[in-house]
């Protein structure tokens, strides 16, 4: 459906794709996916990012921008690493997600966007929201559908699923197989870097 959904687990768990899945298994499907991680841009290129801005909103600002909101409407906005969204970001993604209104820097009238909001984070929320650097509102708001993924070290057997799936998917003819004390020393290893770490190391192996 359209219900926001906060995806959250450690760094390299795939909260991206899991992401992807919910907008492909959505009536938005055929619509735009737009990614945005929250803690690779400074406040004042995440807000014209996020929310657009109007020609001379600030210094460098020589025309009128759409923002991700806008250029996705009717599609999905993934909110990557939102615990590191500003307040004052928060306060817009608020109104974005109870209003369907976002308000481009500069201008003061909001235009109407139809969306749908996925987050995800590695950082503890609610822990934030006591600390009053996330708002409660928001949190509340994202928090509709939750999906918790487990870190590697936790999901057994699956490590090795996902190991032999890996190597099959590097096109190498024959596929590289994994020895006895390849499965032993997968997974007596802790993972730090969860899925993506797994997938750079059988890269290298293979």
């Amino acid at each position: 459906g359209d219900l926001p959904i906060l995806i959250l687990g450690e760094s390299g768990t795939g909260k991206e794709l899991a992401a992807r899945r919910a907008h492909r298994m959505s009536p938005r499907a055929r619509a735009s996916f737009l990614a945005v991680n929250c803690a690779a841009l400074s406040e004042t290129l995440i807000l014209s990012d996020l929310f657009g801005h109007a020609k001379g909103a600030f210094t460098g600002a020589d025309r009128d921008r759409a923002g991700v909101f806008q250029a996705a409407s009717g599609g999905t906005v993934f909110l990557d690493e939102i615990g590191d969204l500003p307040l004052n970001a928060q306060a817009l993604l608020l109104r974005v997600i109870q209003e369907g209104e976002v308000r481009r820097l500069g201008e003061s009238e909001p235009k109407r966007v139809d969306v749908r909001v996925l987050a995800a984070t590695h950082r503890d929320l609610a822990v934030m929201v006591q600390a009053k650097t996330f708002r409660q509102d928001l949190y509340y708001r994202l928090k509709v559908g939750l999906v918790e993924l487990p870190p590697l070290r936790e999901r057994g057997g699956d490590l090795l699923l996902l190991a032999e799936a890996f190597l099959a998917r590097m096109g190498r003819s024959p596929s590289p197989r994994l020895s006895k004390e390849a499965r032993t020393r997968l997974l007596a290893y802790p993972w730090p870097g969860n899925v993506r770490e797994l997938e750079n190391v059988l890269r290298v192996a293979a």
